[in-house]
């Protein structure tokens, strides 16, 4: 009994412990080949670049377990970081203009999803023309130029030496916990798990979907504008090209956690925790002084490797 208790938790679990173990035996790694790695400074720096990453993957979290993809969420990065630099730039102050930048970037994701809803056209395409719209509304507004010279106080948010706080982590942080009620507790959340079990089965029953779906697409719209946000406080500017290949990040870390890219299956643990071992991976490589093309690579690879394991680990439990 106590055997088959402990069997069920690490089938269940297989793919979370399995990247703990990675992660585990990484940090022993590059401790051993850096004095660096372990000292307060660098688990602060990589706590910081994974806290914007973190955020853009809760929200395509709730995507990917929809039975969705989003390829735009990098261009709404950039799209509403633009219009928040212009907003400053204009003379709106802070808060104004970063709630202008969330509400665009909720607006952006809710136009995906009333597409995606109405034309029943796959998401992989419909994201794929609006990253392309959007990233090419960021390079009107900007003409193709950079945004810099921002006021310290929005530059505040980006900062993690201010009176020893960290905005980014005090965004990121609750926003995870939050997570874990709204899919797990609620019935908005149920039912955008159902939608990647089985669309069709949750339509007869009488739910209107295409709330679900848009929602989900909102939400991460506003994920996305919230990246932008630390991502342009961070840098002190903005710009068009921003954002680019944020949203494979994003992908690679929610399947490497655990959750189906068919949809159906989510593990918001696995995505913190994948999260946190592609920072490390960065950080390690970084200081052995890796070019970062290899880095992109590696990720690539991993993501690849990933969704191969996931699948097949799900076909055996299905055997099973």
């Amino acid at each position: 009994m106590i055997m088959n208790s402990y069997y069920n938790f690490f089938q269940r679990y297989s793919t979370q412990l399995l990247l703990l173990t990675i992660l585990a035996v990484l940090c022993l790694f590059l401790t051993w080949q850096s004095d660096f790695f372990m000292t307060g400074k660098n688990i602060k720096n990589i706590l910081e670049a994974i806290s914007f990453r973190l955020i853009l993957a809760i929200g395509m979290t709730l995507i990917i377990v929809s039975g969705a993809i989003d390829l735009s969420a990098g261009s709404i990065v950039s799209l509403t970081g633009v219009i928040i630099a212009l907003s400053l730039k204009a003379g709106l102050p802070v808060a104004p203009a970063v709630f202008l930048g969330i509400c665009s970037g909720a607006l952006l994701g809710a136009i995906n999803g009333v597409i995606i809803h109405i034309s029943r056209v796959n998401s992989f395409i419909v994201t794929l023309a609006t990253a392309s719209i959007y990233r090419g509304l960021a390079l009107i507004l900007t003409q193709g130029s950079t945004i810099s010279q921002l006021p310290a106080a929005f530059l505040f948010l980006g900062r993690s030496d201010v009176d020893k706080l960290n905005p980014p982590l005090l965004i990121a942080v609750p926003l995870f916990i939050l997570a874990f009620p709204l899919i797990h507790r609620t019935k908005w959340g149920q039912y955008v798990q159902a939608l990647g079990g089985n669309e069709e089965a949750l339509r007869r029953t009488g739910i209107r979907c295409g709330i679900y779906r848009i929602t989900s697409f909102l939400i991460l719209g506003v994920c996305a504008a919230l990246t932008g946000v630390i991502t342009v406080a961070r840098l002190n500017s903005a710009e068009s090209n921003a954002g680019i290949g944020m949203e494979l990040d994003a992908i690679a870390a929610v399947v490497m956690g655990g959750t189906l890219i068919s949809g159906g299956k989510i593990s918001l643990v696995g995505t913190g925790i994948a999260v946190l071992l592609l920072g490390v991976i960065r950080n390690g490589l970084t200081i052995m002084s890796v070019s970062s093309f290899y880095q992109q690579f590696l990720i690539g690879l991993i993501l690849l490797v990933s969704v191969i394991f996931s699948e097949v680990n799900e076909r055996q439990k299905t055997l099973l």
